[in-house]
């Protein structure tokens, strides 16, 4: 039976090692996989392994299978950058990305301005930080002067933090949503992030209530999609950093375990024929965070509920593990760092797909397997006969 379905689904922040261009985003040696293994002493992930994760790169607890399940690989990226949103959209198909700006000196007074008349008494911070420290730092003035807390980091976005009893989370959402709509042109960041929290002083924490607002991608697979009547059915982020646009249908539920649960609903829905779903966790709760042995636990539940969803996968259907770019936490930069993407085409014979010259390869594979017509561009399909 050919397969005339798909599903990707992102490890947010799962690297494969350090792309040839990583020192110049200071990220030399970064092997978020691979680095995480060494310092716990071994992954414990017997589906992945199973698969073929430990054929992509040596990774210690995942030795290469002897006959992986899968097609496995890794992709480089071909946009500058290491953000979420470059790494989603040249995986649909947008590549290059152009360069988005980033301040690695805070917000210049053309920004700020810009922004007074939606925040009226102005901001704290307006620097380069960790979305834990800064809030830790700054969050009693916050809540002593109702002032928002503005910051940044190595990607393009501006952050906004506020706890949620100075700053409602409705309110939050609107003055990020105002801010988005003035940040064009040469100061169009790639994403505007609402970043409520909770607590008291020594002992702030993020909450769930974190939104996304992302600069509109250009025309891609999604869009193409829609036009050919294909459903696409969104997990987490995906509708968000989208626009919405090209998706029929969104489930925008956080964490590993409600996303996952999503994921299986939707790959048994004969009426969709791509699931594109973000599993962001580990990116946010453990690579962000250094939490080196949060972030090797945390792989090893998503690969027990990777084993529960394997053998629901309908026949028709082409599974694609697939990740953005890296988030090394054994490093001391809480940033993303410049890696290879993670691939793994389950089922599969076990095929080496190599080492891909862009993240676009899968809109290509996509395309081909869903009959779709889409302008390569350099991508190439890397699907192989259904076994």
């Amino acid at each position: 039976m050919k397969w005339s379905r798909v599903a990707v689904v992102v490890l947010d922040g799962v690297g494969c090692g350090e792309l040839p261009d990583a020192a110049a985003y200071g990220d030399e040696g970064s092997s978020t996989l691979a680095n995480m293994a060494l310092a716990v002493g071994g992954l414990s992930v017997p589906c992945l392994t199973s698969l073929g994760l430990g054929s992509i790169l040596p990774i210690d607890g995942a030795p290469p299978a002897a006959r992986p399940q899968a097609d496995y690989g890794r992709m480089a990226e071909r946009s500058p950058g290491k953000d979420s949103i470059s790494g989603h959209w040249e995986l649909m198909g947008v590549s290059p990305v152009a360069a988005m700006p980033t301040y690695p000196h805070g917000f210049p007074r053309e920004v700020l301005d810009a922004l007074a008349p939606l925040v009226p008494g102005g901001f704290l911070g307006n620097e380069v930080a960790s979305g834990t420290e800064i809030i830790q730092r700054l969050g009693e003035c916050h809540l002593r002067t109702g002032k928002p807390i503005l910051y940044t980091s190595a990607d393009s976005v501006l952050q906004i933090a506020a706890h949620e009893a100075v700053l409602p989370l409705a309110e939050l959402h609107a003055i990020c949503g105002a801010v988005r709509a003035v940040l064009t042109g040469r100061h169009a960041v790639g994403r505007v992030i609402a970043r409520p929290f909770a607590g008291v002083p020594g002992a702030f924490a993020r909450t769930r209530g974190r939104r996304d607002y992302p600069l509109s991608p250009p025309p891609n697979l999604l869009d193409a999609l829609a036009a050919a009547g294909v459903r696409v059915g969104a997990v987490g982020k995906i509708a968000e950093y989208f626009s919405g646009r090209g998706i029929a249908t969104s489930h925008p539920v956080e964490g590993t375990v409600g996303q996952m649960a999503a994921l299986r609903r939707m790959v048994v829905n004969p009426t969709l024929g791509l699931v594109f779903a973000n599993i962001e966790d580990f990116d946010m709760l453990y690579g962000h965070r250094k939490d080196t042995p949060g972030f090797a636990a945390h792989l090893a539940e998503f690969d027990a509920m990777l084993s529960d969803l394997l053998p629901a996968v309908p026949p028709d259907l082409l599974l694609l593990l697939v990740s953005d770019h890296g988030n090394d936490p054994t490093t001391p930069s809480t940033d993303h760092s410049r890696e290879h993407a993670l691939l793994l085409a389950y089922p599969g014979t076990g095929r080496d797909l190599g080492v891909r010259a862009t993240f676009a390869d899968v809109a290509a594979t996509v395309a081909e397997t869903l009959g779709v017509t889409w302008d390569q561009g350099v991508s190439r399909s890397f699907r192989a006969p259904c076994p």
